[in-house]
């Protein structure tokens, strides 16, 4: 067994300690190793491994915004273009002072918009711990509390994480191509890129059982209309073959990952926001290279994605319990950049 696979190998062990299940890979520039630990959780458990099934929440995100950047190369749609002109007739969109949210603005997470849509926090609050909490959101609950929603800055000034603005941008983009969401993500991104386990609907018998922090079983979440911010499904084969694509020739998505990673709102002097993905400075006090990265979180699932366009390195982690894996993941990422002055 190489460093490598050891390393691997070590951080989804780690990940099984206060979880149950857990899968690890890392991807360089000639490999990808995928190791997984725990079990699988359900009436047949087994060890998880590259082709288990994972909710992973808000890594949705990226899915939305390679599918916006995929339209926006093609002409479809314009990163300028205002939200309204996707939307339903009659549905009222919030703006500032005549400053309009466009659909940039949704990706970057800087429309001004809440992270929740409106009436669905007070729910939250009154109801902690359900199972479920966005299955009631449809599309038409959606837009109306839209409408009673005020901007919190005015768009593309700052940044302000949105569930709500993903959302939207996933039912808007998928308005305008005539379609569902899930068929949008499939053409866009997971077909070009042959991920072929990776949609909303998926296979219950590969689908690893998720437990909330404390290991008891919960059920799947339903984003209903939200579910451009974290309503897919996916396996560790599939993100690896994700994270290839934004480190080597994405092939068919190689004009779109390129565009995703260029577009940049600046958070502070060493993080940034892109379409889709967060990005920071490995070396706080250098102007050097970039991490970008993602995790998500639902009920029963935690994910993390992350990888080194420089250094050709990335990173990735799931697990069936819903608490972070983001400090095993990072520590993973630290582990394969080369040593000061190597190369």
């Amino acid at each position: 067994m190489t460093e490598l696979d050891l390393l691997v190998r070590r951080t989804a062990e780690r990940l099984t300690r206060r979880g149950v299940g857990a899968v690890a890979a890392a991807v360089t520039a000639d490999r990808v190793v995928v190791h997984g630990a725990g079990s699988t959780g359900g009436p047949a458990p087994t060890v998880p491994d590259a082709s288990t099934v994972f909710e992973i929440g808000s890594i949705t995100k990226i899915f939305t915004a390679l599918a916006l950047a995929r339209l926006s190369l093609a002409g479809t749609v314009s990163l300028d273009e205002p939200l309204r002109d996707l939307l339903p007739p009659g549905a009222s969109v919030p703006t500032w002072a005549g400053a309009e949210i466009t659909l940039g603005h949704l990706a970057t997470h800087t429309a001004g918009l809440p992270r929740l849509p409106a009436g669905l926090l007070r729910r939250a609050l009154t109801h902690p711990g359900h199972p479920d909490p966005y299955r009631d959101c449809t599309t038409d609950r959606l837009l109306a509390g839209l409408a009673r929603t005020r901007l919190r800055s005015r768009p593309g000034r700052r940044f302000r994480y949105s569930n709500l603005g993903m959302g939207l941008l996933g039912l808007a983009l998928a308005r305008r191509v005539g379609t569902t969401y899930e068929t949008l993500v499939t053409d866009a991104v997971c077909r070009p890129l042959a991920l072929d386990d990776t949609g909303v609907t998926v296979d219950a018998d590969r689908l690893a059982q998720g437990h909330s922090a404390r290991r008891r079983p919960t059920p799947r979440w339903n984003l209903a209309a939200l579910v451009g911010a974290g309503g897919l499904c996916s396996t560790a084969g599939d993100l690896a073959l994700l994270l290839r694509a934004h480190l080597r020739d994405g092939g068919e998505l190689a004009e779109a990952t390129a565009l995703c990673q260029r577009i940049e709102h600046r958070v502070d002097g060493s993080r940034a926001v892109h379409l889709g993905w967060l990005s920071h400075r490995q070396d706080l006090t250098t102007d050097g290279p970039r991490e970008f990265w993602h995790s998500g979180t639902t009920g029963g699932y935690s994910a993390y994605l992350a990888f080194d366009p420089q250094n050709r390195t990335g990173v990735l982690a799931l697990t069936n319990t819903a608490r972070s894996v983001h400090r095993p993941a990072v520590h993973l990422h630290r582990d394969l950049r080369p040593a000061p002055g190597a190369g």
